[in-house]
């Protein structure tokens, strides 16, 4: 292991602003703060104790900022870091990273609060920020002829095209893409999930427990990943067909068995490993429910939505957030108690989330709201842990 990632407490360079000298640090602190504002203020406007200024309605407005506002948030920092790494040549850094990270947050009060622009205003710049991120990472990419990760310029494309659905059908343009390009937007990045999971899940798990026989089989791999842009390209071009869900059902079964050498077993020692693996756990849970419930009227749609949302996106993202955060500022891979606490938090929100639709009636709103307050206040943990990490220097003073 990188004698770098052993430090733990050795102390900070003082009088040091250190948030824009990488990207997951601006972005991942964005994130965090995103996630434990929105949901809180998604349960006002829900239950009426608040009014929503965006032109998209509520339920569209709440899917359209939890997958581009704070996934993409999470998305960006985590790209940006490891293009950086995977090409050996710098993303953004400084005053770039600054005004990337100012756009994130203008397209923020551009659908939330939008004051006195237009709508067409609002979409404008709401939809600047992924092709700017997307030039920012395909110049070192492309620089270093680094083909292996263009998958990930192909992601942002297909980001941008299902955020650019919902604004036509906002601005009526397009009337019932909103859904579609919603739906798509959670398959995009469920199969970022699958094809980055791979990539470091056995590796972090063999690392940290010794054991040399966890690995990835690479045909279950790409099997996988390839039945999943199948899925993906399936689902937002004939939603209705049979054949759709007969393949998200093959998907999930295919997600379970590329794991099986994962050592998940030895995982749960450790906190930074077993939170990646229950969130890897909640993709083939969701999309299972997703081909259940076309087939079976019985099962609530909305369940498989939060499974792979609030539950694999919300724990994968939570887990890499902390674990980027730690060993890229030079700290040791360990959990302090508050990520911990963290990671049981948005676990079990999750869950309840998920079964909400099946609980009785009477229970709806205390669930919800405990549902939502307990996934922000996982975030809150989060940024109490890791606010100081991300702002200041690397404690090894590389």
């Amino acid at each position: 292991m990188n004698r770098s990632l052993l430090v733990d407490n050795a102390p900070d360079t003082a009088g040091r602003f250190a948030l824009f000298t990488k990207g997951f640090r601006p972005f991942f602190l964005l994130a965090a703060l995103f996630a434990a504002s929105m949901l809180p203020l998604w349960l006002l406007v829900l239950f009426g104790g608040a009014e929503r200024a965006s032109y998209l309605d509520p339920v569209h407005w709440h899917a359209h900022e939890m997958i581009f506002g704070f996934t993409v948030a999470v998305i960006a920092g985590f790209l940006l870091t490891a293009v950086g790494n995977w090409t050996k040549r710098e993303t953004l850094v400084g005053a770039p990273l600054s005004a990337l990270s100012a756009l994130w947050i203008a397209g923020r009060v551009a659908m939330t609060a939008p004051l006195a622009l237009p709508p067409v205003a609002c979409a404008f710049v709401d939809l600047l920020f992924l092709p700017a991120l997307g030039i920012a990472l395909a110049r070192p990419l492309i620089a270093a002829k680094s083909r292996r990760n263009f998958v990930v310029l192909g992601i942002l494309l297909a980001l941008f095209l299902a955020n650019l659905a919902m604004h036509l059908d906002a601005l009526g343009i397009e009337p019932g893409w909103a859904d579609r390009g919603a739906m798509t937007a959670v398959d995009v990045v469920v199969l970022l999930l699958l094809v980055m999971s791979g990539r470091v899940m056995p590796m972090f798990t063999r690392n940290a427990t010794g054991i040399g026989s966890i690995r990835s089989i690479a045909w279950l791999d790409g099997g996988a990943i390839g039945a999943m842009v199948l899925f993906t390209i399936l689902d937002a071009s004939m939603p209705e067909r049979a054949i759709t869900w007969i393949s998200c059902g093959f998907v999930s079964f295919l997600v379970v068995a590329r794991a099986a050498r994962w050592g998940t077993l030895h995982a749960f020692r450790e906190p930074l490993l077993w939170i990646l693996h229950l969130g890897y756990a909640w993709i083939p849970i969701g999309l299972a429910l997703r081909a259940l419930s076309h087939f079976d009227g019985s099962i609530p749609r909305s369940m498989s939505i939060h499974a792979l949302t609030a539950g694999a996106i919300g724990a994968m993202t939570l887990g890499m957030m902390a674990r980027v955060s730690l060993g890229h500022t030079g700290r040791l891979l360990r959990a302090p108690w508050s990520a911990t606490v963290a990671f049981a938090m948005v676990l079990c929100a999750a869950a309840l989330r998920v079964l909400v639709p099946i609980l009785p009636a009477s229970w709806y709103r205390a669930s919800l709201t405990l549902a939502g307050l307990g996934w922000a206040g996982a975030f809150l943990l989060f940024l109490a842990g890791y606010g100081h990490i991300l702002i200041a220097p690397r404690a090894d003073a590389r």
